[in-house]
């Protein structure tokens, strides 16, 4: 058999989630997996459960939420060897896991896993601190961490949406005075907002851009000056109909390397949904090609190079 190790929070999800997480070592063993349960007890726990695992582990399971693998993938890039890792989403929301194609149903989304493909995929880094699919810092862009849990267990994703409004209607945009550095090119500006990305869908929005893919060494830096809340609504509308690089307000790169300096030291920022706490006022992003992912095969010539 082979060995597994599936990762995961006891507390985190409704129900229903909390029975298939009990129930994923009967589900598993029909694939032939020998599976160790691994419960977190705190923030960033994952990092230290698969930092630790015994070489031999066959296939790490990152069971929950985007900010689950995202821990999960930051344990691994600190092994010596690095160790084949995956995702079953469980929780409020998944954009990671909706991008790759998975559904609601777990059994379903097991079958897809076990039947799935070994991708090496890109891991974007912000001072050497691996991210999935989205770093991001601006005003509102909090609410993927700050809404309150009883919110999210009650409503789901209207839970962030509620919170969302309230934010929006009691703070003011935040603006941002930066130096930056992409493809050698010095720049400067004041913006509201910045994205750096490597992913199709965020916040729950599909098709962002119609041409990411997961393993060309590259991901999407984008820069938004929004001057007032009517403005943002505005360029927000035209996201959810074009695709973000076609919209004329805001700045688009692709790159491999981007550099950042901040005028004064800005607040966390948002990291695959959760709070990246910091002391500093300048930030790399880089790419790591270590990781090598087991992934559905349900959208994989749409989100990877042809080989």
């Amino acid at each position: 058999m082979r060995k597994c190790a599936v990762v995961y929070n006891p507390e985190s999800g409704r129900e229903v989630d909390k029975r298939n997480k009990a129930s994923l070592p009967k589900y598993l063993a029909e694939y032939d997996m020998d599976v160790t349960m691994c419960p977190t007890k705190g923030p960033k726990d994952a990092i230290k459960i698969v930092k630790k695992l015994p070489d031999d582990i066959d296939l790490v399971i990152a069971c929950g939420g985007d900010g689950t693998l995202n821990e999960g993938i930051n344990g691994n890039l600190l092994r010596e060897k690095k160790l084949l890792i995956s995702q079953l989403p469980i929780g409020t929301v998944n954009d990671v896991a909706s991008m790759y194609g998975y559904s609601k149903n777990i059994k379903e989304n097991i079958n897809k896993l076990m039947h799935g493909t070994v991708k090496n995929v890109d891991t974007c880094l912000i001072n050497n601190y691996g991210f999935v699919y989205v770093a991001c810092i601006g005003s509102y862009v909090d609410v993927s961490y700050n809404t309150p849990r009883n919110l999210k267990k009650k409503y789901g994703r209207l839970g962030y949406l509620f919170n969302a409004i309230l934010e929006f209607n009691n703070e003011e945009i935040k603006q941002f005075d930066i130096e930056f550095e992409v493809d050698g090119k010095r720049k400067e500006g004041t913006y509201s907002f910045i994205f750096i990305t490597n992913t199709s869908r965020m916040g729950g929005f599909n098709n962002l851009y119609t041409d990411v893919k997961l393993d060309d060494n590259m991901f999407e830096v984008v820069l938004c000056d929004v001057k007032s809340k009517a403005d943002l609504l505005l360029i927000g509308s035209k996201i959810l109909t074009s695709e973000i690089k076609k919209v004329k307000e805001i700045e688009y790169y692709r790159t491999d390397n981007f550099k950042i300096k901040f005028k004064k030291t800005p607040p966390s920022w948002v990291i695959d949904g959760e709070e990246f706490k910091h002391r500093t006022k300048e930030f790399t992003f880089t790419i790591n090609k270590d990781i090598n992912m087991l992934v559905p095969g349900r959208n994989l010539k749409k989100l990877f190079k042809v080989e």
